[in-house]
């Protein structure tokens, strides 16, 4: 659904997004991250062709964002940061007022006002004007401009700015639910955010793409092997014995947590759970809990985007 090969985007002398590939499927919510300055945002702009790219290619939706913008343009849905609202106008005249300019046709256009609002929350705010709204729903206002001509790709930008715990899990059920059958984007600081909600993330750094992959496989191979926390009952002196024995396992430390739990590290090329569990039930042991310790996405992120830059980037 998205395709982007070696993709450049220079300011003069100022590399702002260098040599960056990536594709996205359809269905898929990726997320995609980066410090400030580290070219998210120029990368989303050139894909909605509001700005032009200095070298690669890159296709939405099977057209190219060179040789065919406005067709990319209409299959896109876009929520900038800074939602683009007219803030003198009424929710739902400013929602019909952006419909008309994505082309959704006059019989279908006030259904789909109806259909957007509902989804988005605003029914009861329809007749408001905007300026009155706090800022929790002005960005519900930008999240419903983004969707309401029904694009096949959406790329957001902060869409959970603003919104307390409610609203946004509200949102991120919309996004699931838009994803179905749609491609979406999602940038945000906001990282469990993401680790709840993205099936994939991309890192960018100083222009450059750092990763691509699920927060889960990232965790693995950035620490080189798992680690496994194991809770027995019975001997510990014996379970340690056991787990020894388990082929793959590279090392066995006890918990400090106060509990007979293990710190299993073992090679990530193959799932040695079952294996452990066979090896303690088997001497008789009991396995009150077995769970893989991830690094969380904060922990990868900071490791990939804190070494040092090579100067400002867009």
């Amino acid at each position: 659904m998205i395709e982007v090969e070696n993709l450049t985007k220079r300011y003069g002398s100022l590399t702002a997004v260098r040599d960056i590939s990536f594709t996205v499927e359809k269905g898929e919510i990726v997320g995609f991250l980066g410090p400030n300055g580290a070219g998210k945002t120029t990368t989303m702009r050139v894909l909605t062709c509001f700005l032009s790219a200095t070298e690669g290619s890159a296709r939405v939706a099977g057209f190219d964002i060179f040789d065919e913008p406005h067709e990319v343009k209409k299959r896109i849905g876009y929520l900038p940061e800074a939602p683009p609202i007219y803030r003198d106008m009424r929710v739902r005249t400013y929602l019909e007022f952006v419909a008309n300019i994505k082309g959704v046709p006059r019989s279908g256009r006030a259904k789909r006002t109806d259909e957007v609002m509902e989804r988005t929350g605003l029914t009861e705010r329809a007749r408001q004007e905007i300026s009155q709204l706090s800022k929790g729903y002005r960005q519900r206002v930008g999240l419903a401009q983004a969707f309401i001509h029904d694009p096949e790709v959406i790329i957001l930008d902060e869409p959970t700015s603003g919104l307390d715990p409610n609203q946004t899990r509200e949102v991120r059920a919309l996004i699931e639910e838009l994803a179905e059958d749609r491609t979406v984007i999602l940038s945000t600081h906001i990282l469990p955010e993401v680790s709840v909600t993205c099936s994939r993330v991309i890192i960018i750094n100083n222009g450059e793409i750092s990763a691509i992959d699920s927060p889960a496989n990232l965790s693995r191979k950035m620490k080189g092997n798992e680690r496994i926390y194991v809770e027995v009952t019975g001997s510990v002196s014996e379970a340690a014995a056991a787990l020894e024995t388990v082929p793959g396992v590279l090392n066995v430390e006890a918990s400090t947590d106060g509990v007979d739990g293990f710190l299993v590290d073992a090679q990530i090329e193959e799932d040695v759970r079952p294996q452990i569990a066979s090896a303690l039930v088997g001497k008789g042991l009991g396995v009150l809990e077995m769970r893989r310790m991830e690094m969380s996405l904060e922990d990868i992120f900071v490791e990939l985007t804190t070494e040092e830059g090579e100067g400002e980037r867009a």
